[in-house]
Protein backbone atom coordinates (compact mmCIF):
# COMPACT_ATOMS: atom_id res chain seq x y z
CA UNK A 1 0.00 0.00 0.00
CA UNK A 2 2.61 2.11 0.72
CA UNK A 3 4.64 1.69 -2.67
CA UNK A 4 1.06 2.60 -4.19
CA UNK A 5 0.73 6.04 -2.13
CA UNK A 6 4.22 6.51 -3.16
CA UNK A 7 3.89 6.19 -7.19
CA UNK A 8 0.96 8.11 -7.06
CA UNK A 9 1.88 11.11 -5.12
CA UNK A 10 5.30 11.27 -6.51
CA UNK A 11 5.25 10.90 -10.24
CA UNK A 12 7.69 12.89 -12.28
CA UNK A 13 7.49 13.56 -15.92
CA UNK A 14 10.89 13.08 -17.50
CA UNK A 15 9.19 13.90 -20.97
CA UNK A 16 11.19 17.61 -22.00
CA UNK A 17 8.61 20.67 -22.01
CA UNK A 18 9.66 22.55 -25.24
CA UNK A 19 8.16 25.47 -26.83
CA UNK A 20 7.65 26.74 -30.37
CA UNK A 21 9.59 29.56 -31.29
CA UNK A 22 7.04 31.82 -32.09
CA UNK A 23 5.85 31.09 -28.44
CA UNK A 24 9.53 32.08 -27.01
CA UNK A 25 9.23 34.85 -29.25
CA UNK A 26 6.10 36.35 -28.05
CA UNK A 27 7.11 35.55 -24.15
CA UNK A 28 10.26 38.00 -24.90
CA UNK A 29 7.98 40.61 -26.75
CA UNK A 30 5.87 40.95 -23.69
CA UNK A 31 9.00 40.39 -21.35
CA UNK A 32 10.16 43.68 -23.02
CA UNK A 33 6.99 45.77 -23.41
CA UNK A 34 6.77 45.04 -19.41
CA UNK A 35 10.21 46.00 -18.55
CA UNK A 36 9.47 49.24 -20.84
CA UNK A 37 6.28 50.23 -18.96
CA UNK A 38 8.00 49.60 -15.46
CA UNK A 39 10.68 51.58 -16.49
CA UNK A 40 8.38 54.42 -17.50
CA UNK A 41 6.37 54.29 -14.42
CA UNK A 42 9.55 54.10 -12.17
CA UNK A 43 10.14 57.55 -14.15
CA UNK A 44 7.35 59.62 -13.86
CA UNK A 45 6.96 58.49 -10.36
CA UNK A 46 10.84 59.92 -9.54
CA UNK A 47 9.74 63.16 -11.31
CA UNK A 48 6.85 63.61 -9.41
CA UNK A 49 8.76 62.69 -6.13
CA UNK A 50 11.44 65.14 -6.81
CA UNK A 51 8.92 68.02 -7.87
CA UNK A 52 7.13 67.68 -4.75
CA UNK A 53 10.45 67.93 -2.87
CA UNK A 54 10.51 64.62 -1.44
CA UNK A 55 13.76 62.16 -2.43
CA UNK A 56 13.05 60.36 -6.04
CA UNK A 57 15.09 57.24 -5.38
CA UNK A 58 11.52 56.73 -2.90
CA UNK A 59 10.20 55.96 -6.17
CA UNK A 60 11.84 52.28 -6.43
CA UNK A 61 11.40 50.94 -2.76
CA UNK A 62 7.85 49.23 -2.58
CA UNK A 63 6.35 50.40 0.33
CA UNK A 64 7.84 53.56 1.21
CA UNK A 65 6.90 54.49 -1.65
CA UNK A 66 2.95 54.50 -1.18
CA UNK A 67 3.83 56.36 1.84
CA UNK A 68 5.64 59.35 -0.06
CA UNK A 69 2.37 58.80 -2.08
CA UNK A 70 0.37 59.65 0.76
CA UNK A 71 2.49 62.38 1.67
CA UNK A 72 2.04 64.04 -1.22
CA UNK A 73 -1.53 63.87 -1.45
CA UNK A 74 -1.79 65.44 2.27
CA UNK A 75 -2.59 62.16 3.63
CA UNK A 76 -1.73 60.40 7.00
CA UNK A 77 1.38 57.77 6.38
CA UNK A 78 -0.81 55.13 8.55
CA UNK A 79 -3.42 55.06 5.42
CA UNK A 80 -1.14 52.50 4.24
CA UNK A 81 -2.05 50.36 6.83
CA UNK A 82 -6.06 50.64 4.94
CA UNK A 83 -3.51 49.23 1.89
CA UNK A 84 -3.51 46.03 3.30
CA UNK A 85 -7.36 45.38 3.74
CA UNK A 86 -9.20 44.04 0.54
CA UNK A 87 -11.30 46.57 -1.58
CA UNK A 88 -10.51 49.14 1.12
CA UNK A 89 -6.82 49.24 -0.61
CA UNK A 90 -8.85 50.13 -4.18
CA UNK A 91 -10.45 53.05 -2.55
CA UNK A 92 -7.66 54.37 -0.98
CA UNK A 93 -5.48 54.83 -3.98
CA UNK A 94 -8.59 56.66 -5.76
CA UNK A 95 -8.69 58.95 -3.14
CA UNK A 96 -4.94 59.33 -2.99
CA UNK A 97 -4.61 59.97 -7.07
CA UNK A 98 -7.44 62.10 -6.55
CA UNK A 99 -5.72 64.48 -3.91
CA UNK A 100 -2.49 63.80 -5.86
CA UNK A 101 -4.13 65.44 -9.40
CA UNK A 102 -5.58 68.61 -7.08
CA UNK A 103 -2.28 69.11 -5.34
CA UNK A 104 -0.47 69.09 -8.88
CA UNK A 105 -3.65 71.98 -10.16
CA UNK A 106 -5.14 69.34 -12.04
CA UNK A 107 -8.65 68.66 -12.52
CA UNK A 108 -11.01 65.17 -11.94
CA UNK A 109 -10.41 63.98 -15.64
CA UNK A 110 -6.38 63.82 -14.93
CA UNK A 111 -7.38 61.95 -11.94
CA UNK A 112 -9.36 59.33 -13.46
CA UNK A 113 -6.07 58.88 -15.58
CA UNK A 114 -3.93 58.41 -12.68
CA UNK A 115 -6.25 55.95 -11.67
CA UNK A 116 -6.78 54.09 -15.12
CA UNK A 117 -3.86 54.61 -16.77
CA UNK A 118 -1.13 55.39 -14.13
CA UNK A 119 2.03 54.15 -16.33
CA UNK A 120 0.96 56.99 -18.80
CA UNK A 121 -0.25 59.81 -16.50
CA UNK A 122 2.15 59.76 -13.95
CA UNK A 123 5.20 60.33 -16.56
CA UNK A 124 2.75 63.45 -17.97
CA UNK A 125 2.48 64.90 -14.39
CA UNK A 126 6.32 64.06 -14.33
CA UNK A 127 7.82 65.30 -17.22
CA UNK A 128 4.95 67.83 -17.95
CA UNK A 129 4.82 71.69 -16.78
CA UNK A 130 2.60 71.08 -13.44
CA UNK A 131 4.26 72.31 -10.31
CA UNK A 132 3.40 70.65 -7.10
CA UNK A 133 1.52 73.13 -5.20
CA UNK A 134 1.25 71.58 -1.40
CA UNK A 135 -1.80 70.37 -0.26
CA UNK A 136 -4.69 72.15 -2.15
CA UNK A 137 -7.89 72.97 0.24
Amino acid sequence: MGNLLAMLFFQTDTAPVTTSPAAQGAAMVFVVLWAAVILLMIAGMWKVFTKAGQPGWAAIVPIYNFIILLKIAGKPAWWILLMLIPVVNFVVLIIMDIAIAKNFGKGGGFAAGLILLAPIFFPILGFGSARYQGQVA
